[in-house]
């Protein structure tokens, strides 16, 4: 068969990034469309893949946010037509619009949230931005739902995904969660100026990631040192070090060396805790979203309290006090090993294909 992978766009080193990669890696050979892609400010993994960009990163403007552009991604990908037998549709935005000659699976990280969970996405926008998304709101709702009725099958990564894309278009999906991205074997490279047992947080500057809040908790543990990987703005106490541009390298030292893993946001899935599993790393999370489902309290770590500055700082003096079972986090971790998810992703495709080979 011809199966061909696509994603919204190849602009940043997220969670849903690394999950493409695995996709492509799943069927060899299989080439990978997008909207934009920019190999500089992706992973490298995609240089040794048969990207497909529609072009947009012709336009500087469009390729620094590409928020600012969600509706010219969205017609771009209503008029390509990928000639494949499967194609596998990585989606939290628009590639699920893409049309094809074969049967179309949507691996879906969530429902988009500008539409679905506007609250959430409109975090950091001004009010100029949130205006025009609102007024646009009405018609990229029917186009998205337009989208997700020619899917023959769709995938969740969570269940708590799989609720929404049942609340989002009417529609069951199995749940088959995403592996961890970041392998614990391979190359390692020290951070300078840092000290092993420093808190770790991972993740895009978006509100819902809640890295302003851990920010000011930490203002007042002057003795904890916290880490974030991923652009956080504004003035940091002397206790917080922000870190733009990591390589997987510095990323396997740091998860190496941190003390444990902080993860306050309202994930969808939420691929920092599996992460650190693999590296055997403690993690405090919150009690919702994806964690729900991947994070073991007394095992894996502690759930955070969110409520306040000073409940959050308790939760994580709860963490850092406990003497954890590394062997029994990294055994928890394993079943978000690649090799599940590329079985469970290659059967739930075979499935879809058998099925619309007997409606032929």
């Amino acid at each position: 068969m011809k199966i061909v992978v696509a994603h919204d766009y190849l602009t940043q080193r997220g969670g849903a990034e690394r999950v493409t990669v695995e996709l492509a890696r799943t069927f060899p050979g299989a080439q990978v469309v997008t909207s934009m892609y920019v190999p500089d400010r992706t992973f490298p993994e995609f240089a040794d893949l048969d990207v497909l960009s529609l072009g947009l990163e012709r336009i500087p403007f469009f390729h620094g946010d590409p928020r600012r552009v969600l509706p010219v991604i969205g017609e771009m990908f209503r008029r390509h037509v990928v000639d494949a037998d499967v194609l596998v549709c990585s989606s939290s935005g628009f590639a699920h619009q893409l049309k094809t000659t074969g049967a179309k699976v949507v691996y879906c990280h969530n429902p988009p949230r500008w539409l679905h969970q506007p609250q959430d996405y409109a975090m950091g926008l001004g009010r100029l931005e949130r205006s025009v998304l609102w007024a646009l709101r009405p018609r990229l709702l029917k186009l998205d739902r337009e989208g997700a009725a020619g899917a023959a099958l769709y995938l969740a990564n969570s269940r708590n995904v799989a609720n929404r894309i049942h609340s989002a278009y009417g529609r069951s999906s199995k749940v088959i969660h995403p592996p961890r991205g970041l392998q614990p074997e391979g190359d390692e490279e020290s951070v300078e100026g840092l000290e092993p047992g420093f808190l770790l947080t991972v993740g895009r500057p978006r509100g819902y990631k809640r890295t302003d809040l851990l920010v000011r908790a930490l203002a007042g543990m002057p003795d904890q040192t916290l880490v974030t990987v991923g652009n956080v703005a504004g003035e940091l106490p002397s206790n917080v070090r922000r870190l733009t541009g990591v390589s997987d390298a510095q990323l396997r030292w740091l998860y190496h060396s941190a003390g444990a893993l902080l993860a306050c946001s309202r994930e969808d899935f939420g691929l920092t805790p599996v992460e650190a599993f693999g590296f055997g790393l403690p993690v405090g999370a919150t009690r919702e979203g994806g964690y729900l489902e991947t994070c073991l309290a007394g095992v894996t770590g502690v759930w955070l309290d969110v409520s306040s500055e000073n409940s959050l700082r308790a939760s994580i003096r709860a963490l850092r006090a406990e003497d954890w079972d590394t062997d029994a986090i990294i055994s928890h971790g394993a079943r978000w090993a690649p090799s599940r998810f590329r079985a469970a992703l290659q059967e739930a495709v075979a499935e879809c294909t058998g099925e619309a080979g007997r409606r032929r």
